[in-house]
């Protein structure tokens, strides 16, 4: 273990055990070693080699990551899978339950560093700090590590008799091997975490890759790593890139046996056809065009309140946010008066301030996506209620309503990721329900109204989570993921563990009495 990192509060980090440079002030985690991109090249050509992460709130370049080359790609890949195949890592559970431990130790001790970075490159607020972009994300490296402490490796299937003979069968859950672990930017602590500590803790070694908008805060995730865990060398290397030829190599090498994905569904659906070659196992979390339902016996003032709350969370920089606000007609003119109230009050600027409630946008290249399809909305005939501008400085958008939005148009269909909620009437529960579903996602969503006949209304909608009166469904023990092409699989609580694992079945001829299985991973040190 090395020196203490220190995250200064313009984004540079410094782990003590290096002298950085201007352009060249973060590293790469790779078997073992924190390095800069593409080792191989001249001394002289550094410059070429990264690129800047931009402060989304003020434009302003925060720092520089290391743009990591196919070569850099390939060595982490070759890393991980000789951590994986010659090292006792796979089976020594105790030892991977000590060093989970010791990452989750070393987030709480470098929580406001950390807290700081995210703030500065994501634009995220104190408020969410404390919650999804970062304490949540710290919990789930200690559910994990105590998950581990008691899930069961084997599962006894008893005996069975065939041709004359007792057979004895039991199934043991072994890692599943080399992990390809790609993330969005948008919760970047949140994603990678949500893949590193269940991958870790099933035994798996992992290549994890950042966001090219958000490197810095998954770059000091590696150096924690580094300095602060016995984590052997290649079992976790973290990739900064902004090449587009490195993640193909993630995903097609024939030695990743494993990818994981959070992004959008165009490149899952690449990412999925790079695997079918090598037939690996791929899960994905994609996007979202949620809908939140209000029901005819709903309080009408707080539906409009979560509907304005959440859609401003993090600028609207969420798959599972609630983007379709489904109403009565015979209700739709007084909720979007309220609404558009709710959202005048929405308080904007500096994500640093604690009194800011909506940060930036990532980029101008995700601002003018949004503004471009709200503009074509306007142009296909919705009426714009408030917002549709562009505020400045930095990368900031109105919160925006619109509403006499046809159900089957692009602002209705395809997902935004912005601060913009449209809001469609419906006639009857069953025309509610058909419009929920009419969409290629089912991710989330949520239903106001009486309980009863809320959670029966949720319960026919497509969608791999749902919230009932505001219920909360995210956190460490609770799986999250998709219905449609919304994704494959499911991230945390025991079914995230269980993604990474392959279950092995045993049988033996019974001669004698029975014993019980030796349980697999007991043996072996790291």
């Amino acid at each position: 273990m090395g020196q203490t990192p220190t995250i200064s509060t313009d984004g540079h980090v410094d782990s003590g055990a290096r002298t950085p440079t201007s352009n060249a002030d973060h590293r790469m985690l790779i078997d073992g070693e924190l390095v800069e991109a593409g080792r191989s090249r001249a001394a002289d050509d550094i410059d070429s080699r990264t690129f800047a992460s931009v402060n989304p709130a003020t434009g302003q370049v925060l720092g520089h990551a290391p743009d990591a080359t196919v070569d850099d790609a390939q060595a982490a890949i070759a890393a991980a899978r000789r951590a994986f195949d010659t090292t006792s890592w796979a089976t020594d559970v105790e030892f991977r339950v000590h060093c989970l431990e010791q990452l989750h130790a070393a987030l709480v001790e470098h929580r406001d560093e950390l807290g700081e970075l995210t703030i500065a490159e994501v634009g995220a607020t104190p408020a969410l700090l404390a919650g999804p972009q970062l304490d949540d994300p710290i919990r789930i490296v200690r559910y994990y590590a105590d998950l581990l402490k008691t899930y069961p490796m084997t599962d006894d299937l008893g005996t069975a008799e065939s041709r004359g003979q007792l057979h004895h069968r039991w199934i043991e859950k072994e890692a599943a091997g080399v992990v390809a672990a790609i993330i969005a930017y948008n919760y970047p602590n949140q994603l990678a975490l949500a893949k590193l500590a269940p991958a870790l803790a099933a035994g798996c070694t992992v290549i994890l890759k950042g966001a090219p908008d958000t490197p810095l805060i998954t770059l000091a995730l590696g150096e924690l790593i580094a300095n602060h865990t016995d984590i052997p060398a290649g079992v976790v290397n973290v990739l900064s890139s902004a090449d587009p030829a490195v993640g193909p190599v993630l995903t097609a090498s024939p030695d990743v046996d494993v990818v994981t994905f959070t992004g959008s569904t165009p490149t899952g659906r690449a990412i999925m056809a790079a695997g079918s070659a090598t037939v690996k196992r791929v899960f994905l979390e994609l996007g979202g065009k949620s809908a939140m339902i209000m029901l005819d016996d709903a309080d009408i003032g707080t539906c409009a309140m979560m509907a304005a709350f959440t859609i401003v969370t993090h600028a609207g920089q969420g798959c599972a946010l609630t983007t379709r606000l489904l109403v009565p007609n015979s209700q739709k003119e007084d909720i979007v008066e309220q609404v558009a109230g709710n959202l005048a009050h929405v308080r904007h600027g500096d994500p640093a301030d604690p009194k800011t409630y909506m940060g930036p946008l990532i980029s101008e290249q995700q601002r003018d996506k949004v503004h471009g399809i709200v503009q074509r909305a306007i142009a296909d005939g919705a009426t714009l209620v408030t917002g549709g501008e562009k505020l400045d400085p930095g990368f900031f958008y109105a919160p925006t309503l619109l509403t006499d939005v046809d159900p089957d148009s692009e602002i209705a269909q395809e997902e935004i990721f912005g601060p913009v909620l449209v809001v469609i009437g419906y006639d009857d529960d069953d025309d509610a329900v058909r419009i929920a579903n009419n969409s290629i996602y089912g991710l989330a969503g949520g239903v106001f109204g009486d309980e009863d006949r809320a959670l029966a209304m949720a319960r026919r909608i497509r969608a791999g989570s749902m919230s009932i009166n505001g219920g909360n469904y995210f956190g460490a023990e609770s799986p999250f993921g998709g219905y449609k092409q919304s994704g494959i699989g499911r991230e945390m609580g025991v079914a995230g563990l269980e993604e990474f694992q392959e279950h092995k079945t045993f049988a033996t001829v019974v001669t004698e009495a029975v014993d019980e299985p030796l349980a697999h991973g007991e043996e072996g040190s790291a």
